[in-house]
């Protein structure tokens, strides 16, 4: 075997070596941190996730563009956690029907495994293909409401007055639901408004997807950005930061503890696993 072809076999091998690996390189750089945390079970509460309903990375007003949607690990991370915790859970999006899951985030370098059981369980499928429209929505019914993000998200969350409402409306409930988001889900938060008319996140420690991130990934053509618009309507911002904030993760709690919301698409498994643990001590 001559020289040139060994060393060529050796660079192809290394090569695949390296693509098999590279899930587990960017799951141990930080992406999709393993949670580690203590669980808790809600048996017979009831759980609502929210979605985006935008399908397209454009411009405000274009139609042409990159596929995009919900990020996946920010929808399934939160309802298997709410699932396997005993809870009745539910899928909702702006408008309803079939909720659009951006591919970037399901390719095989950063799909997780509860993604995989996502699109392997015809239930879950289907709850994602008939999702209830917002507007349809008894959103007092809940005890847990979740706003998932991905870059959808932030062309129609923060749009819509019907969502702001909605916020509004769990907030003041009987049931007195734990609130939350991830990521650019948190922009569904920002028009909710208190009875005398303020902002209802004003005050309050929040996190969501940084500046920093949306300007390392180098796509802004997005209409709202997170850190911005939370700051922008009051909320007391914190965040945490790496080499790149892709690896990064942060939950914030407000004071209240009403209010639980994660950074970034590695943050979702953690704040939903807080917010069932934030009802729990609630209710001794």
């Amino acid at each position: 075997m001559g020289k040139t072809l060994k060393i060529g076999l050796a660079v192809v091998f290394f090569i695949g070596v390296f693509v098999i690996s590279l899930p587990s390189l960017v799951h141990k750089a930080g992406l999709h941190p393993d949670y580690v945390g203590p669980t808790v079970n809600l048996p017979g509460k009831r759980a609502l996730i929210i979605t985006t309903s935008h399908r397209v990375l454009a411009p405000v007003g274009e139609t042409e563009g990159d596929p995009t949607g919900v990020a996946a690990s920010e929808m399934t991370h939160p309802y298997y956690t709410f699932l396997d915790g005993g809870m009745d859970v539910d899928l909702a999006s702006i408008n309803g029907g079939e909720i659009p899951i951006d591919p970037e985030t399901i390719n095989r370098v950063v799909r997780t495994a509860e993604d995989e059981r996502f699109l392997n369980d015809s239930i879950a499928m289907s709850k994602a293909k008939y999702s209830i429209p917002i507007a349809d929505v008894d959103i007092t019914a809940y005890d847990i409401v979740f706003i998932s993000g991905g870059w959808g998200a932030s062309y129609d969350l923060a749009q819509s007055p019907v969502l702001g409402e909605m916020v509004s409306d769990a907030y003041y409930g009987a049931k007195d639901a734990i609130i939350g988001g991830v990521c650019h889900g948190v922009l569904g938060l920002v028009n909710a408004r208190t009875t005398d008319g303020s902002l209802l996140v004003a005050g309050r420690r929040m996190t969501g997807v940084t500046d920093k991130q949306i300007k390392e990934l180098g796509i802004e053509v997005t209409p709202k950005h997170p850190e911005t618009e939370l700051r922008k309507a009051g909320a007391l911002f914190e965040s945490q930061s790496a080499f790149r904030d892709v690896f990064a993760t942060h939950v914030a709690v407000d004071d209240e503890r009403r209010f639980v919301t994660g950074q970034n698409q590695n943050s979702g498994l953690e704040a939903a696993h807080v917010m069932m643990q934030v009802y729990a001590d609630r209710e001794g």
